[in-house]
């Protein structure tokens, strides 16, 4: 498959969980632990999927996503949320932000194969 995808969380071990069961999957993954570093990351080394958390120090899930858009060089990009935060208020502030997907922590492998293959076909 040779996709390429760009996981931002502050939290290292869901970072290594989520490399994990996308690498099983035939992806290359990069990772990002904040918004800002996710952000230069993704200018620098491309991705053709973008997986972030919502609460994060530096720049929050919601404001990448912001970025992302605002950005040219990056249209049609999915764009994932994985995140605790599963209230309405907060799935359509991600939706009119321009998120693509939404994954409620914690996630199972089957969940990040299923809405990663569709995105990614």
């Amino acid at each position: 498959m040779g996709r390429r995808v760009l996981t931002v969380d502050d939290s290292r071990s869901v970072r290594l969980a989520l490399r994990d069961t996308l690498e099983d999957l035939g992806f290359d993954v990069i990772e990002a632990e904040d918004g800002e570093h996710g952000f230069e990351t993704l200018a620098a080394e491309g991705a053709d999927i973008v997986i972030t958390d919502l609460n994060m120090p530096r720049l929050d899930g919601i404001g990448l996503i912001r970025r992302i858009r605002a950005d040219g060089r990056f249209p049609g990009l999915p764009i994932i949320m994985l995140t605790t935060e599963s209230q309405p208020e907060k799935m359509k502030e991600g939706r009119d932000a321009g998120a693509s997907g939404w994954i409620v922590k914690p996630f199972n492998e089957l969940q990040i194969e299923m809405i990663v293959r569709k995105f990614a076909a």
